[in-house]
């Protein structure tokens, strides 16, 4: 009985000390983009989420959240791409996450518009989350 609790126990804790979990947040004035990058043995999961108020030269827009989430894939080294299929149509929303030291940058393939309408987007137009300590 000992044994097989012991096994147990350390099946458990070896299984999670290879999870890793890491957030990204980018603020720019009313815009925030937050990015959550999950690592459980090989699998990747990535979510991009995206809370936009209109800043003071976007006034008559209206606020708008969107989200992607899904399993990423790694394209080379530092590089992801996350791909949604957009229900009942052939076609997918990219999203391809550079990572850096730092952070990560974020651009969209067009289709992502499909998620992300108004002013929203999942892009970061070349500014970096910043990585979450």
């Amino acid at each position: 009985m000992k044994k097989t609790l012991f096994l147990a126990i350390a099946l458990l804790a070896s299984g999670t000390a290879s999870a890793a979990t890491d957030h990204y947040l980018l603020r720019d004035g009313n815009h925030v983009q937050h990015l959550k990058i999950t690592t459980l043995g090989k699998e990747i999961t990535a979510e991009v989420d995206a809370d936009f108020e209109p800043n003071p030269d976007e006034a008559g827009k209206h606020p708008c959240s969107a989200e992607v989430a899904g399993e990423a894939k790694s394209v080379g080294e530092n590089e992801l791409v996350l791909k949604k299929h957009i229900e009942g149509e052939a076609r997918s929303c990219s999203v391809k996450i550079h990572l850096t030291p730092n952070g990560a940058k974020l651009e969209q393939s067009e289709e992502c518009g499909y998620f992300a309408a108004g002013i929203c987007r999942f892009s970061s137009d070349g500014k970096e989350l910043v990585k979450i300590k």
